[in-house]
């Protein structure tokens, strides 16, 4: 026989269930979450259910808009759009305690897939809200007797996850790390993550910096390069339709060798995942981590798409020589431009060329272009036409990185000048609290590199001679008030500021020690224990023996200190009727019931009777019948507390 679910237990099923629906509802299409408000709505205030054949037509339906929305029923956001329909669509014919439990199961299920969107902080203390409140719903579901008052349910639940704390530090700390995941994520699981792109049109970077989120985190093994050389090497740009600049097809040859100069700068880098192969490295890297390479054009890539937390340390030189020697194919490629595109650029280049003694020279004149004429550095600019390059350096006269550097780059190759785009990062915020660098999205930058004779590939930054404040103070800096750039960049509140860095501490060692403990992390730390583990089998025993040491503590306490204020208090008072009897000679027996105790005392003690019968028939009516009323615990509570033997 089915126990029928209480009307409290209801209200804390419902909001359990729209706690974990609710993070999902803006990621998912308008109809799925009128369709679970509906249900829920339903479910509130209506005790009548929909027949069985209504109901499957309704999930059928239901399953073809998913796959109408996102034209198949696999991948992430399929999958949670369906699992979603799916539960709401169970609150419907939820009947039994059997489906409430169902119910609740499936929704610690989709607590799971929040993390696939977010493992930041805050996601993870909703979530275990969520928890918390599902959890107290299958504790209701489970209580015998009388329905639960809310405190006791909030106690009952504190004291379950408060157990389950210490198993689940021993399974984080002890579980064995594998290189990569266990198993491969859907496609789409990777869609939406920020960073930089490999083509360049205008106005892409400057929408890339109106983004205020983390780009990597980076601690220097000494002291920190001077801003004018926290150039953060990215995806170079050599090839150009009239429109965009891409990377187009890998060149054939190898980079070329580097010569450097003075000290090298040594850095532990902290990326995070762009779904991209690309490493950020300080211009120009001189060692590469592992399962990375370095392309012909300096890119330091790794093997894989970057898809999580990406922790490596890295050497640069900022002072080189790059490409002393540049080969005809390499230099036709720098050189290649799309005919027909910019008229009156060309003409200009063509002129430089025509009266300059050597290359120097007509970098030097397209610099004094955009220092000494009216250009201005700015989010907002306006749109350019087909001939993008002439509309910017002869009508409009204003924009972003993006806009220098190409105009720059097709300007000199105009000119006969091999010169290429990259793209990256410049500058970075210092964190005195946790000795490290933050660079953000709003710090992506384009400049461009020419190569000139004796001196091989050099970065020219164009942006810098429109506003040299973009170079040394960062975008903030640069930016006219009311620009758009992410609202923490201007905070000149010291206590607001020193909050931000607080918290982006705390995050940083959330992603090292948390999210970023994997095989190494989890090594090092067993070895500050003292637990020197080689295998995964001896983590497997160690996890083994913790979680094991854990259950028997915690089964040992639990019978040497019962817990008797979480216990039925009818049972409470039975105790003490029963203590009252044994001090009085009659001994209860282990395993004896109420009923034969009560008959036996009768037997034993006649003047005893009628008293014994009524206090055993009121205990087992409060401990077995499916509503006692509240009248009967009061009752039996008298009848105990005159009980005389």
């Amino acid at each position: 026989m089915t126990r029928r679910i209480k009307i409290d237990n209801a209200t804390w099923l419902l909001a359990g269930l729209a706690l974990a629906i609710a993070p999902h509802a803006a990621r998912l299409p308008v109809w799925i979450t009128l369709l679970c408000l509906g249900v829920g709505a339903a479910r509130l205030f209506s005790a009548r259910l929909p027949v069985r054949g209504l109901l499957a037509a309704i999930a059928a339906a239901a399953a073809l808009g998913v796959y109408g929305s996102y034209h198949t029923l696999l991948g992430r956001d399929a999958g949670v759009a369906l699992l979603v329909v799916m539960l709401a669509l169970k609150l419907m014919e939820i009947k039994s305690l059997r489906d409430s439990m169902l119910a609740i199961f499936i929704a610690y299920f989709l607590v799971i897939t929040h993390f696939l969107y977010s493992q930041s902080i805050p996601t993870g203390l909703y979530l275990l809200l969520t928890v918390a409140v599902l959890s107290a719903a299958l504790i209701g579901l489970n209580y015998p007797g009388k329905p639960l008052d809310t405190r006791k349910r909030l106690r009952l639940t504190a004291v379950l996850m408060g157990q389950a704390v210490p198993v689940m530090l021993v399974l984080f700390v002890f579980f064995p790390r594998v290189p990569g995941p266990l198993w491969g994520l859907p496609g789409d699981a990777y869609e939406g993550l920020t960073g930089l792109s490999d083509s360049m049109t205008p106005g892409s970077i400057s929408k890339l910096s109106q983004s205020g989120a983390v780009a990597f985190r980076v601690a220097f093994d000494g002291s920190p390069p001077q801003p004018g050389q926290r150039y953060w090497r990215g995806p170079v740009l050599d090839s150009f339709d009239g429109r965009t600049w891409s990377a187009g097809e890998k060149p054939g040859w190898k980079a070329d060798p580097v010569g450097v100069a003075g000290k090298p700068v040594g850095y532990t880098l902290t990326l995070e995942p762009h779904n991209k192969r690309w490493l950020l490295a300080l211009d120009l890297p001189a060692s590469l981590p592992t399962a990375s390479s370095l392309s012909a054009t300096y890119e330091l890539l790794a093997d894989a798409p970057v898809r999580q937390r990406l922790r490596y340390h890295a050497v640069s030189h900022t002072a080189y020589l790059a490409g002393a020697d540049i080969g005809a194919a390499q230099r036709r490629r720098a050189l290649r431009l799309p005919p027909g595109y910019n008229p009156r650029a060309r003409e200009l280049a063509v002129s430089w060329r025509k009266s300059a003694q050597d290359d120097s020279e007509i970098v030097r004149r397209a610099l004094a272009l955009f220092r000494d004429a009216s250009f201005f550095y700015t989010l907002r600019p306006p749109l350019l036409g087909e001939n993008s390059v002439d509309d910017f350096l002869f009508n409009t006269r204003r924009g972003f990185c993006e806009h220098y550097a190409g105009s720059f780059a097709f300007l000199m190759r105009a000119a006969g000048v091999p010169a290429r785009v990259v793209t990256g990062y410049q500058g970075g915020e210092t964190n005195p609290l946790g000795a490290y660098m933050i660079v953000r999205q709003s710090d992506a930058h384009a400049w461009t590199e020419v190569w000139l004779k004796n001196r091989g590939w050099v970065r020219i930054d164009p942006t810098a001679a429109v506003s040299p404040q973009r170079v040394e103070s960062g975008l903030a800096a640069a930016l006219p008030e009311g620009e758009p750039v992410p609202m923490l960049a201007r905070l000149d509140s010291a206590w607001l500021t020193q909050l931000k860095l607080a918290w982006d501490t705390f995050n940083n060692r959330w992603n090292q020690w948390v999210l970023g403990y994997g095989q190494e992390r989890q090594y090092d730390f067993l070895s500050r224990l003292g637990l020197e583990m080689a295998s995964w089998k001896e983590l497997a025993v160690g996890l083994a023996v913790g979680v094991g040491a854990l259950l028997l503590a915690f089964s040992v306490f639990m019978l040497r200190h019962p817990k008797t204020g979480t216990a039925d208090p009818a049972a409470v008072l039975y105790r003490r009727f029963c203590s009252k009897l044994a001090r009085a000679g009659v001994v209860r027996k282990p395993g004896e019931g109420p009923q034969d105790f009560s008959r036996r005392v009768a037997g034993l003690r006649p003047d005893l009777a009628a008293r014994v019968n009524t206090i055993s028939k009121l205990y087992v009516a409060l401990r077995y019948q499916p509503h006692p009323r509240p009248a009967w615990l009061q009752r039996l509570k008298e009848l105990v507390r005159s009980f005389k033997a």
